[in-house]
């Protein structure tokens, strides 16, 4: 049987001072993400309606990949020094699957 993938998100509250700083300190860490082999991919996402929110979103080949890989492998020191000043800004940091609900929209064509 072929593990899932699965979906975590982290999701930030990050003071408006501190937001150039946790962008710059992501875009370090973001190396880290490309270079592992359970990271599918990932994605940075800021919330217009509330300016202090962020959402971090990264695919994983499985949750144990996850676990068992990244974390106790050669990127995930990297990773962790990058973002650990951010780390206490951690309003969710949870796995999901991703349902059969899928699809694009009519925008889709239009960009």
């Amino acid at each position: 049987m072929t593990p899932k993938t699965t979906v975590e998100y982290i999701r930030y509250r990050i003071a408006l001072a501190d937001q150039e700083a946790f962008e710059t300190a992501y875009a370090r860490a973001a190396a880290s993400l490309a270079a592992s082999p359970e990271c599918i991919d990932y994605e940075l996402s800021h919330c217009e309606e509330e300016r202090e929110r962020y959402v971090l979103r990264i695919r994983w080949t499985s949750v144990d990949a996850h676990l068992g890989g990244f974390r106790k492998g050669e990127h995930f020191p990297a990773f962790f020094s990058a973002i650990r000043p951010y780390v206490p800004a951690i309003e969710e940091m949870q796995h999901y699957t991703v349902t059969g609900v899928a699809g694009t929209g009519k925008g889709a064509g239009e960009r």
